[in-house]
């Protein structure tokens, strides 16, 4: 089976049928199946938007919402409800679901959303050799992993090239710490990654960042520490610290400049020149194009 089938089989019929008509094109690079109650069905793929169609004119209902959501939960809400207050879940192949609906509190917290109003489904890919063309930037004179930076706008690949340079440095012999927050570099399903991540790459799945890293140090031992899209105060303290123990860090932020970088909360790090490599992607021409990789 491969990735967009596991996305396919969660829908109901009268959605799935119009989605395998299209053109085999499209469906290669499909990215993001989006689903709104009373709308069509709307697809992302590659730089453009599609409408499909449904049978009859048909629009999104309520009940395919429902159906949808109990199919990626196994009919199991209490076994996703932590990530489901987040707004989000995280199913098998890694592919991550945005939830939509109403929100209900506890304590001032988003404790459950119901009543379920949109849906959105990001096609996770693994691309087996997306960091290839990095990799020597990212190794020093004697071989090992400097600390690196990922800087890109959304949904222009630097997940997919952070999972690419784990796999890559694991095989190379180096030993791997992953804190996967959001469950989207490892794309863990019941305690199983769904991506190549190599031999030497120990997973930490659903943690926050800053308890994660200072976990996988004391715990794992590993020579780099891979994490995705820092930017919390109590996330630059954890990246400190593992400077402090001698392990390298390699991370991701948002941004498309380096006025981004300055801007951000992990600015006064790139300022003390922690980051000896900073790489730009972009999604011109396709996704995951690096323009640029500053040398600290």
């Amino acid at each position: 089976m491969n990735n967009l089938e596991q996305i396919l089989n969660k829908l109901p019929q009268n959605i799935r049928g119009p989605i395998l008509e299209l053109p085999q094109q499209i469906r290669n690079t499909l990215e993001e199946i989006r689903m709104k109650t009373g709308s069509d069905v709307r697809i992302l793929a590659g730089n453009q938007e599609i409408i499909v169609a449904l049978k009859d004119h048909h629009l999104v209902t309520k009940e395919d919402l429902d159906t949808i959501l109990n199919n990626l939960l196994d009919y199991s809400y209490y076994a996703y409800e932590e990530e489901l207050a987040k707004g989000y879940i995280t199913i098998e192949g890694g592919h991550r679901v945005g939830v939509c609906g109403r929100a209900v509190m506890k304590q001032g917290r988003v404790s459950l959303i119901k009543e379920i109003s949109s849906l959105n489904i990001r096609r996770s890919r693994e691309i087996i050799g997306a960091a290839e063309q990095v990799l020597p930037h990212v190794l020093d004179k004697e071989g090992a992993p400097r600390n690196t930076l990922i800087v890109s706008p959304p949904k222009c690949g630097k997940t997919t090239l952070l999972r690419d340079l784990a796999r890559l440095l694991s095989y190379k012999g180096f030993k791997i710490g992953l804190c996967d927050e959001r469950s989207e570099i490892a794309g863990t399903y019941q305690g199983k990654p769904s991506y190549d991540l190599g031999p030497r790459t120990d997973v930490l799945d659903g943690c926050p960042k800053a308890e994660g890293m200072a976990m996988l140090i004391r715990a794992m031992s590993p020579d780099a520490v891979v994490t995705d899209e820092i930017g919390k105060q109590e996330d630059i303290a954890a990246v400190e610290s593992a400077l402090c123990a001698g392990v390298s860090i390699l991370t991701t932020i948002h941004g498309s400049s380096r006025e981004d970088i300055a801007a951000s909360s992990i600015g006064p790090l790139v300022d003390k020149g922690v980051f000896s490599r900073i790489i730009f992607l972009s999604n011109d021409p396709v996704t995951g194009s690096i323009c640029e990789v500053l040398h600290a």
